[in-house]
């Protein structure tokens, strides 16, 4: 199944027995079966692993969609630059309440909430705002750079889209944040009277642009983490494996393949580029604690 061939099609696919041997549970039927019944056991595997002693101190969250079902999904980067899909949840939309139940299932596996993380998201409102009620003062959010440009270039004539990209990548490129954010804000000025709708999106959340490079690491871990390139990676894989799929019958189904081709996907992961920089992004982590951080108590985390 998830090198392609389809159940119609596997006994085709089986070498030739003997004239003296049977074949036996090769019908579609007997095959489906067994695929449901393997993938039901991965996926209780999976989303039940404890994330007891481990740290990831940045994780990327990003939302799919499979056939009429939305999928977020939790990427942990743990502090030698592995990667780690540590949950997924289903539902209709990348809303806060299916972000506060992706965030719950972990700590209730055991993720770490008091300790200072980064989390890197695209521009959805109601993921930032479970991220913000789970973790309160202990998360730094760090907004996709390439989706914020894609949202500002849909606001724009196609004239305007080479010029206005280079103005965003001059700001972010910066040596540091009050420059980048200067220049965003002149930018948007720029914008403001020919085009408003790119002005106020450039401006929406300008400062969770800039996240990453406030925290000073370097360059290249900087790249690997100014956006969610490496979950859409995960997302395009999912796509792939479940693109023979023409009907999703429930949302259990969905979350079957998505298990099977996360497993399948990990094979592949390797480490994010500046790996060896991360001691630092966690040392700079703990410089960013607040004087006096908010203790949660368990009945918020479980809410």
């Amino acid at each position: 199944m998830i090198v392609g061939v389809s159940t119609r099609k596997y006994a085709r696919s089986l070498e030739a027995l003997p004239e003296s041997r049977n074949s036996c549970s090769v019908s579609r039927s007997s095959v489906s079966r067994r695929f449901v019944a393997r993938t039901r056991q991965q996926i209780t595997r999976r989303l039940s692993e404890s994330l007891e002693g481990r740290d990831f101190p940045v994780l990327m969250i990003d939302g799919t969609v499979l056939g009429d079902h939305v999928l977020l999904l939790a990427m942990g980067i743990e502090a030698d630059g592995s990667k780690r899909v540590l949950g997924v949840v289903e539902g209709s939309s990348e809303s806060e309440q299916a972000g506060r139940a992706l965030l719950r299932n972990l700590i209730e596996r055991g993720l770490p909430v008091e300790r200072m993380r980064l989390f890197v998201v695209d521009g959805g409102k109601g993921v930032r705002a479970a991220i913000r009620k789970t973790f309160a003062g202990w998360a730094l959010i760090q907004r996709c750079q390439i989706h914020k440009m894609r949202n500002v270039i849909d606001h724009l004539p196609e004239s305007k889209h080479a010029w206005v990209r280079t103005a965003i990548r001059k700001a972010w490129a910066a040596g540091s944040v009050e420059q980048a954010r200067k220049r965003l804000v002149g930018l948007a000025e720029q914008l403001e009277e020919a085009h408003p709708g790119a002005a106020s999106s450039l401006r929406e959340g300008l400062d969770e642009t800039l996240t990453i490079m406030g925290l000073r690491v370097s360059a290249t871990l900087t790249r690997s983490l100014r956006s969610t390139n490496p979950i859409e990676n995960l997302n395009s894989a999912l796509k792939h494996l479940a693109r023979r799929v023409k009907r999703w019958r429930g949302g259990t189904m969905v979350l079957r393949w998505a298990v099977t081709g996360i497993l399948e996907a990990e094979k592949r992961f390797r480490r994010i580029k500046g790996f060896r920089d991360l001691p630092a992004l966690s040392i700079a982590l703990a410089q960013s604690v607040p004087s006096y951080p908010e203790k949660l108590d368990q009945e918020t985390l479980t809410a």
